[in-house]
């Protein structure tokens, strides 16, 4: 009882309006949740525009049947030449898949397979001076 009392006391000495206190307080909230969400749209307003930046700077790649593509080789050599290229070619493309995928052949040996449509790049004739296997 002494210690409610002196709180009681102590409030009134300070003239410590409570209604007016909880106003503050939910300003404060208010402010605090404003910021916040400023803070969520500047992240996306930021994350659009890296992505729109990202996305002007890929190269569109269109292939055709018909076309020489050159193949990027990934698998891992363990003393690659610096100066050898690793792409490999030319080859036809034969049929173009809708998800991205194609099917080339091999102009000298007449083999065909499937292939990812990011590992091919179109082939000039001025390629053929670089030591294209």
């Amino acid at each position: 009882m002494e210690l409610e009392h002196r709180t009681y006391w102590a409030i009134k000495k300070f003239n410590f309006d409570l209604k007016e206190a909880g106003t503050v307080r939910k300003l404060q909230l208010n402010e605090l949740e404003e910021l916040r969400n400023e803070s969520y749209e500047n992240a996306r307003i930021y994350k659009e525009r890296t992505k729109l930046y990202h996305d002007k700077s890929i190269l569109r790649k269109e292939f055709q049947p018909g076309m020489k593509v050159l193949l990027y080789e990934s698998r891992l050599r363990l003393f690659p030449g610096k100066l050898k290229s690793r792409w490999v070619g030319p080859f036809k493309v034969l049929e173009v898949f809708p998800h991205g995928a194609m099917e080339i052949e091999n102009i000298k040996n007449d083999t065909r397979f499937k292939v990812n449509g990011q590992r091919l790049k179109h082939f000039f004739a001025s390629y053929e001076g670089y030591g294209l296997q």
